[in-house]
């Protein structure tokens, strides 16, 4: 994995083998930040990554300067991860050990951009489950905007929140936004 633009564009970083995770890929993240740099001004958003794994996606924001990043993952080895490496570009990444939906379901953190990259052999409801609780407890910013990552395989179209979705090879991203956003 690498960064693909900021501060850090072009850093390596390799996770340690047998690492809990499949991280985004390269070409998709930058297809990915390409979308979010016609929305957002990317050194002014607030970020929450859920199911952050590797951190691609957090540290991606880190070098492009976001003003708050928070990652949320169940593995204490993630975590440790994502802070060593946000360390290294001198940048701090707020780190949350915790299951996801447990954590949706107390935070009152609002953001402008949500990203939940979730394992792609989860069941249909649970990734609904996703923009249920973001959308419920009102966790976007106004014009928030919030990306799941997901298989070709799942459709989450028929989402009242559902926006858009781009394919990226095996990988699909799906945008959600606030009703009164549509």
């Amino acid at each position: 994995m690498r960064i693909i633009s900021g501060k850090y564009k072009g850093k390596r970083i390799t996770a340690p083998k047998k690492f809990p995770a499949r991280p985004t890929t390269d070409m998709a993240k930058e297809a990915l930040f390409n979308i979010l740099n016609n929305e957002f001004y990317l050194d002014e958003v607030q970020v929450l990554d859920l199911f952050t794994g590797i951190g691609s996606i957090a540290l991606e924001f880190l070098s492009r300067g976001a003003t708050q990043i928070t990652a949320v993952d169940t593995h204490n080895a993630s975590l440790h991860f994502v802070r060593k490496i946000a360390a290294e570009m001198q940048g701090d990444i707020s780190t949350i050990k915790s299951d996801v939906y447990a954590f949706l379901e107390k935070t009152t953190l609002k953001s402008d951009v949500i990203f939940a990259d979730p394992p792609y052999d989860f069941e249909h409801e649970q990734f609904l489950k996703i923009p249920n609780l973001i959308i419920e407890r009102q966790l976007l910013n106004e014009d928030g905007l919030l990306i799941v990552e997901h298989s070709k395989y799942t459709d989450l179209s028929m989402h009242p929140n559902f926006d858009k979705s781009k394919k990226y090879g095996s990988s699909v991203f799906s945008f959600f936004k606030n009703k009164a956003d549509l």
